[in-house]
C-alpha cells in the first residue's frame, strides 16, 4: 500500500513540470514531508474549461483532499479507507469503476514511505518497524496513478462553495524486486510519455489504460532507511527525508 508520502515542490513548479495550462490552486500548499491520509495534495488532471464546452479538454492543477469518496457514498468518512485502489482490481470495483473510466489523475510526490519490521520489539511485544523512503535515483519527480472524485454534500446549499469535495485515491501494484523486500504493494508510476493518454477523460477502455500502467522499471527508486519521526504524522521537516546509516535502522 501506499499510505506517507513526501510532497515539496512549488506549484509553479509542478505547472512546468507537467506542463499545466490551467492551475487551479487558489492557496499554495506548505512544503509536506510527512502527507498522511485526509491531508490536501496537488493532483495533476484534465477536465474541459466548463461541462457544456466544446473544446478538448485542459491539464489543471487541483488540490484534492487524499482518501476518494464516491459520488454515490451517503457518509464522506469511506474516503478514509480509500486511499489506495488495487490495480488488478480498480476496473470492476465500485468504488473506484467510474473514476477509473474517466476521472483519473497524476498524484506529484517526491517519494513515498514503506515500514520494514525489524528484530527489535515494541513495548506491546510487536516487531518494531523501520520507516524507509523511496525515492527516484535521479531525484525527479514520482508522478503516481491516481482517481479523483467530486462528491456534492447533500447537507449544504447550492450556492455554498463548499458544497463539493475534491479527493483522490493512490494506485498500487506488487512491489518491483528494489523495494519489494520492504512492502509487497508499491504506488503505480506512469511514465511521462504516457501521462496524456492515462489524464484523457476521453479514453475508456478498461484493457487500453491498465496497459498503461507499468510497475517502476528496476533501478529507476532507490530506497533507504529514514529517522522513525516520520511514523508519527505531526512530525514534518525534510529531515524526515534524510537518510541514516543502514546498521542503527535495522539493529
Amino acid at each position: 500500500m501506499c499510505g506517507r508520502y513526501a510532497s515539496s515542490r512549488k506549484p509553479e513548479d509542478l505547472v512546468e513540470e507537467f506542463e499545466v495550462v490551467d492551475s487551479r490552486v487558489e492557496q499554495p500548499l506548505e512544503p509536506d514531508y510527512n502527507v498522511a491520509p485526509t491531508k490536501e495534495v496537488y493532483a495533476v488532471m484534465e477536465r474541459k474549461p466548463s461541462r457544456d464546452s466544446e473544446e478538448d479538454p485542459q491539464r489543471q492543477l487541483r488540490t484534492l483532499r487524499w482518501g476518494l469518496v464516491p459520488s454515490w457514498a451517503k457518509d464522506p468518512g469511506i474516503g478514509n479507507r480509500l486511499i489506495n485502489a488495487r490495480m488488478e482490481t480498480v476496473a470492476e470495483k465500485p468504488s473506484f469503476k467510474r473514476a477509473f473510466a474517466a476521472r483519473r489523475c497524476l498524484l506529484p510526490a517526491d517519494g513515498y514511505f514503506e515500514w520494514y519490521p525489524t528484530s527489535q520489539r515494541t513495548a506491546a511485544g510487536k516487531p518494531a518497524k523501520q520507516p524507509f523512503f523511496i525515492r527516484p535515483q535521479d531525484g525527479g519527480v514520482l508522478a503516481m496513478a491516481g482517481l479523483y472524485e467530486i462528491w456534492r454534500d447533500p447537507t449544504r446549499d447550492d450556492d455554498d462553495p463548499d458544497r463539493f469535495r475534491w479527493t483522490c485515491t493512490v494506485l498500487t501494484t506488487e512491489a518491483e524486486d528494489a523495494v519489494g523486500h520492504i512492502h509487497d504493494r508499491m504506488p503505480l508510476m506512469v511514465e511521462r510519455e504516457r501521462w496524456g493518454t492515462w489524464l484523457d477523460p476521453r479514453v475508456s477502455g478498461a484493457d487500453d489504460l491498465l496497459g498503461l500502467l507499468v510497475p517502476a522499471a528496476p533501478g529507476q527508486l532507490e530506497a533507504f532507511p529514514v529517522s522513525a519521526r516520520v511514523s508519527n504524522v505531526r512530525n514534518n521537516g525534510p529531515d524526515l527525508v534524510e537518510p541514516i546509516p543502514l546498521e542503527d535502522a535495522l539493529s
